[in-house]
This record gives structure tokens, sequence and C-alpha cells, in this order.
């Protein structure tokens, strides 16, 4: 088979090693922590380079989750109480909604008691060589490399604040600092890929009561945030990930993506990143039929499911692969992705079983070699 038009790369999180868990678990980052991520971070590198994905990541082996690991760079936080409630779909079936979530009680995490400021630039360099150590330990090469960063309102979502007076004041404040993050990355080289589960996921878990109307003048507000902070970067070397939740509930009362998408396009960026597998919205491919991408962008569509080990079949993803290409109209805008990350926190809620998030994306290269090949 030919060469593929449509790329390959997922969303970010990938299975780390048992025993790193354990250690991501405790507070010492001594040289047995760093031996274990390096090690793990030389596995997925090779791993990823075996199934066939082009544009590849670290795994965020480091971490032990996708939003909340950033607080340790930035000063201006303590530790305190940060409110934890079950999303819309899950309150409805509370018996279900405690079997994967567990208690809705709040739990102790970041809260921001000062101005937030960036002192993180050392440590983010060493999480950044680490991929560029295991491709060269690996002997393996890629088309592409993206590092993954929360949106500012992703970590206010999962932070509190008892200095600012709203919340707009706070995720501006987030924005200045993680800017310094963000242009970091972004020198390497590497596609930024900026995690924002606020601007669909929100609607559920944050403003339960709020209606889309409201709900949208709190995206507007999050895409300027995000715009603050990606001033100093290239649009073309972003791509905005937003996704509706990755636990495996009903999701019957999630915000349709063609009430928000308009916002979404205001935003400084290159690439888009959405889901498109899972069976509440497959259809969604629709909205960029209604609602053209704009000029110049990529749009990278989840055709895995995250929340089943039920692997596609490559014909499904192909399927998936085509719709998407049709309505963007052309193929080489789009690259095959996952719907979010398999593990991106560390607390054992992930579904897919980490041997089958391999063969999964092995089904995601073999779709897009069909989808490249007919769409040629």
């Amino acid at each position: 088979m030919g060469e593929r038009t449509i790329r390959t790369t997922h969303t970010g999180s990938l299975p780390r090693p048992a025993a790193l868990e354990e250690l991501l678990a405790e507070s010492d980052r001594d040289e047995t922590f760093e031996r274990a991520v390096s090690e793990a971070i030389r596995d997925i590198v090779r791993k990823q380079a075996e199934v066939g994905i082009d544009i590849a990541n670290d795994g965020e082996q480091s971490r032990i989750s996708y939003a909340v690991d950033v607080t340790g760079r930035l000063d201006g936080f303590g530790e305190g109480t940060v409110e934890r409630e079950w999303p819309t779909d899950l309150a409805e079936y509370p018996e279900y909604g405690e079997r994967v979530l567990g208690e809705s009680e709040n739990i102790s995490g970041p809260v921001a008691t000062d101005d937030i400021a960036y002192v993180g630039e050392a440590a983010l360099d060493q999480e950044l060589a680490r991929f560029e150590d295991a491709v060269t330990a690996t002997e393996t090469t890629f088309e592409g490399r993206f590092h993954t960063v929360p949106s500012p309102g992703a970590v206010l979502r999962f932070t509190e604040t008892t200095h600012h007076d709203s919340r707009r004041e706070y995720v501006f404040d987030l924005a200045d600092a993680l800017a310094t993050e963000y242009e970091l990355v972004a020198e390497t080289g590497a596609t930024l890929q900026v995690d924002a589960p606020d601007l669909l996921a929100g609607f559920t878990l944050t403003y339960k009561d709020e209606s889309v109307a409201e709900f949208r003048e709190r995206v507007r507000t999050y895409v300027e945030a995000l715009n603050r902070a990606v001033a100093n970067v290239p649009d073309e070397q972003i791509r905005l990930h937003a996704c509706w939740g990755n636990y495996p509930g009903p999701h019957h009362h999630d915000v349709a993506l063609g009430e928000l998408v308009d916002l979404f396009y205001e935003a400084d960026i290159g690439g888009l990143v959405v889901e498109g597998a899972n069976p509440r919205h497959a259809h969604e491919y629709q909205t960029f039929e209604e609602h053209p991408l704009p000029e110049g962008w990529r749009l990278v569509p989840g055709v895995i499911d995250v929340k089943t080990n039920i692997v596609e079949h490559p014909e499904v993803v192909a399927d998936r692969l085509e719709r998407f290409a049709a309505a963007v109209g052309d193929p080489e805008r789009v690259v095959a992705g996952t719907d979010c990350g398999f593990a991106t926190v560390v607390d054992g809620a992930n579904v897919v079983h980490p041997s089958i998030v391999w063969k999964k994306l092995e089904a995601l290269v073999e779709g897009a070699e069909l989808a490249s090949e007919r769409l040629r």
C-alpha cells in the first residue's frame, strides 16, 4: 500500500507501568523515579513506532494527571479543598455514578492563595528532554512530535482560588502564567496540544445549572484566555483538544458540538481535536458540514473509542475517517486520532486495559491506511 494521505496520532496519555504508577503516588522525585520514567518513555516511544503512529509524544508518563501536574510549576498555590461533584448524567444514575467515579465529596487539591507565576522552567525542560532522549535511545523516527498542556480553563476546573475575585480574573491570571510553558514547548518545535475539557465537558461538570446560552459566554471567556496564553506561539503549531469527559457515563446531557464550534473557531490555533468515535458523538462529523473548518486548520477526529475494550475493525475506522474527510473537503487536512487519552489520570479508573490499547492503535493505523487508499 502506498504512502498514507491521512496521518495518525493520539490524544496524549498512554498506559504507565504499574511500578511507575506507585512511584508517581509518592512525593519523592529521586533517581529511582527518573530512571523509571525514562524507561517507561523509551518503551512508549518504541511501541508508538512499532504500530505506525506518525505524530507521537511521551505518553504523559511522568504525570499523575493531565491537568493538575502543571500546578507544581506554578507559584501561588497552596493545599486546600477542591469541589468534586458528579457530572449531570451520572447524577441521574447515582448507583452507577458511584461505581464509575466513587463518592462525590470534595477532595484535597491545589488552591490559589496568591497571584499565579510560572516558576517551572527547569522542570519543564527535563520533561521535554525525555522524549528526545528516548527517540535517540530507541533509534526511532516520527514525522512529528506533540506535547500536551492543560488550557487555563482546565486548570481552573481542577483547582480552586481564595485569592481572585471572580473566575474570569482567575482564568486570565492562569493564562498569563501558562503562557511561559506554552512558549517553551513551542520553542522545541513540538506541536502544542492544549487540552481543554472546559470547552465541552464543562457544561455537565462545572456549570450544570446554566443554559447553553450562559455556557457559551463561559466558553467565550475561556477562548479569550487561551488566546492570551498562546499569543506568542504560531497558530499552525497549536492544536486544541476538546472533549465531553473521559468517563464511561451515559453522556445524554452533553452539549452538542454545533452549539459551540463557532466559538472554537475564534481560537488562535491551527487544528482541532474532537471526539468522533463514541456512540453519543459519532454523528459529530456533520457539524463540519454545517460549520466548515477555518482555512488552514487541520481536524483530528477521534476514530478510536477510549471507553471500551472492543477493538475497532479497521474498516470501521476507515469509514469514520472518510466521513470526516468528506465533511472537511480534503483528506490531507484530516489526521486520525483517538477520542481522548487512554490513561489521563493515575487512579485506576481508566477503562481500556493497557494490553488492549496497542491493538486499538494498530486498528487506528490500519484504518488510516484503508481510508487513504480509498480517498487517493
